[in-house]
């Protein structure tokens, strides 16, 4: 009897034992499950925090610089937030400054190869268009947004070189105190004159506020080669500037 009882402990103590070891795997194994999850939703979240889609399906890297998130590159959609186009010019190199309100975009001298690179051209007209370039949730920055930037980053007379891409694969030489340490990575689309349609590409870059300083011209952003600094001229509204999308 003895012998049978001891038996029967070692049965029921295995018999728990086994229990014990199912309860754990069953633990392990929706444990796995929960941290397969959290790992899936947080490169999701991050993949969003880290890109931006415009309305033509055209992906953006974005970078926070202080307190601002900005796109990381050129602007190169040619819809409005709304699915409209946005016109352009036959041929690329159309003089348009006798026209009132031009709302145009142009690939850097009517070639489309360059805008993977530089992104579009446009007018001040087209980008203050209230049906809006910026994807939802982004906007044309004002003058006080573009000097928040330029402040963070010590001001004008230092910013440009911190904006800036570095080298001379995109800038011409010399491409004076560039260090792109803020990844915001400024390339030198250059511009389109309203007056014969002339295109600069190489030597600066232009970037549209959404301030106009009178009825003809508007502010923009500007950097040169050949210094480090953070321009701050008016140009002809119908003249073709890059466009940097500010998040809301």
């Amino acid at each position: 009897m003895k012998s049978y009882l001891n038996n029967t402990n070692v049965i029921s103590s295995n018999s728990v034992i086994m229990k014990k070891k199912n309860r754990i795997r069953i633990y392990l194994i929706v444990l796995m499950g929960l941290v397969l999850i959290l790992t899936n939703s947080c490169k999701k979240s991050d993949k969003t925090n880290t890109e931006v889609t415009d309305k033509d399906g055209n992906v953006y890297k974005i970078v926070t610089i202080g307190t601002q998130v900005w796109m990381a590159e050129n602007l190169k959609t040619t819809k409005y937030r709304n699915g409209d186009l946005i016109g352009t010019t036959t041929p690329a190199t159309l003089d348009i400054h006798l026209e009132s309100t031009p709302k145009y975009q142009w690939a850097y001298d009517g070639n489309e190869s360059n805008v993977s690179t530089y992104g579009r051209l446009y007018t001040w007209y087209a980008v203050t268009d209230s049906r809006n370039v910026c994807p939802t949730g982004w906007h044309l920055p004002n003058n006080t947004e573009w000097t928040t930037l330029t402040t963070y980053l010590g001001g004008e007379s230092v910013a440009g070189g911190k904006l800036k891409e570095t080298g001379t694969t995109h800038w011409i030489s010399p491409n004076t105190g560039a260090t792109n340490e803020t990844g915001f990575t400024a390339l030198p689309g250059g511009g389109r004159d309203s007056y014969g349609g002339s295109f600069d590409v190489g030597r600066n870059g232009g970037w549209w506020s959404s301030i106009d300083y009178n009825t003809n011209s508007a502010w923009y952003l500007y950097l040169y080669n050949d210094d480090n600094n953070v321009n701050r001229p008016s140009d002809s509204k119908g003249n073709g500037y890059s466009v940097r999308c500010l998040k809301d």
